[in-house]
């Protein structure tokens, strides 16, 4: 095995192209000079188009997880009624920042590998009458599901003056999204997952409703104080020392989608979803989702008569591939493979036939190569589509 190569099929970090990492390689340039101020300029508008709005996205150097907790500590007041929408553990995670502020915090608790509903919101509404503001996940990235964050948005507006928030962390850039139309109020997304980038940057992006919130909310904060970030970012510029090789990167990124298409991207994704699920069905390896509820970004696996991470310890011993574990009570259940940003037909079907020598030999009883075919033709579907 070749002790230097890598591959990462896990949902994030995800592989970086390789313009991407000569553009962070790039000789350092002052912060606050004019060419920092030009490159923002070139960001913002390519980063609203990803989202979906006509507000700006702000650029937080921070992982995912400080993007969560500036929605929090910027739209909601102490002792504020929340609803928390948990369908896996980064929807624990929000409800988590939320009661770490002192935040009255009710939740709806999906079953694991499945979506919230539109009558979930009904319900919880109807026993919650003050919620100010609701959390999702959009993908919840632990099970592999994508929230019908459209649809529950539109109860919510339908029934309450809530703010919406969400977490499109490990599914933004690789789904549709549609902040404005779709009436969500602010959106958090991270560097290291569709954006084919490292960890360290978060972007949110925030409604006029939630900024009139963000403006009254007397809740302190001093570094994810939301106003300082968007007052300096509308000059082009920020207000605490940026992450300068991660925008040079995320300027590079934004000119591979734009070249490719977000269409194209979003249709990418869906066609390695597709894939990804027609090999397992095929193999007759049972997936945590049905494909209703499935992401375009992750698919997560949960094998029946063979163990996960004997799987795993094969991949990574033997192909040097790695895909992930299940979290917290799917630990040791599942295994999830992550398949955006920076990844190709050609690379899922890598990964196909890899995983179909670690079933067998974790003792898995399968049929060699249906779970190529499988994804192959499905291939061909979409091709011939």
């Amino acid at each position: 095995m070749l002790t230097d190569q890598q591959i990462l099929r896990i949902p994030g970090p995800s592989p970086i192209p390789p313009s991407v990492s000569r553009a962070m390689a790039q000789p350092m340039i002052g912060h606050r000079g004019q060419s920092t101020s030009d490159m923002l300029s070139f960001i913002r508008p390519k980063l609203k188009r990803v989202f979906g709005t006509e507000q700006e996205v702000l650029i937080l150097t921070a992982s995912g997880t400080a993007g969560l907790e500036a929605a929090v500590v910027n739209a909601v007041a102490q002792h504020d009624e929340v609803l928390v929408i948990v369908s896996g553990a980064f929807g624990e995670r929000f409800a988590d920042i939320c009661k770490t502020y002192d935040i009255q915090t009710h939740l709806i608790e999906t079953e694991w590998g499945k979506a919230a509903t539109v009558s979930d919101i009904t319900e919880s509404f109807e026993a919650h009458p003050n919620i100010k503001a609701v959390f999702m996940t959009y993908c919840e990235t632990s099970t592999g599901v994508l929230n019908p964050v459209k649809e529950l948005a539109a109860e919510i507006r339908r029934r309450s003056e809530a703010l919406i928030i969400v977490d499109g962390v490990s599914c933004i850039g690789g789904v549709e999204t549609k902040m404005d139309e779709w009436g969500l109020d602010i959106v958090v997304s991270g560097s290291q997952k569709a954006f084919m980038l490292p960890a360290g940057l978060a972007f949110i992006a925030v409604s006029d409703r939630a900024w009139n919130k963000v403006e009254r909310n007397p809740q302190p904060r001093f570094y994810l104080d939301l106003k300082k970030h968007r007052d300096n970012l509308i000059k082009d510029t920020t207000p605490f020392t940026p992450a300068l090789s991660l925008l040079f990167g995320l300027q590079k990124a934004l000119e591979l989608m734009e070249e490719e298409g977000l269409v194209n991207v979003y249709a990418r994704h869906d066609r390695l979803m597709k894939m990804t699920r027609s090999a397992f069905k095929d193999l007759g390896v049972p997936l945590l989702t049905e494909d209703k509820d499935a992401s375009p970004t992750v698919t997560a696996v949960k094998p029946a008569d063979f163990d996960a991470e004997v799987l795993r310890k094969v991949l990574k011993g033997e192909f040097a591939m790695e895909v992930a574990g299940g979290q917290k009570i799917l630990a040791n259940k599942i295994f999830r493979i992550g398949h955006m940003g920076y990844c190709s037909p050609a690379d899922m079907l890598q990964a196909i036939a890899a995983i179909e020598i670690a079933i067998a030999k974790a003792g898995g009883e399968i049929q060699l190569g249906s779970g190529v075919r499988a994804a192959q033709q499905e291939y061909l579907k979409g091709a011939n589509g």
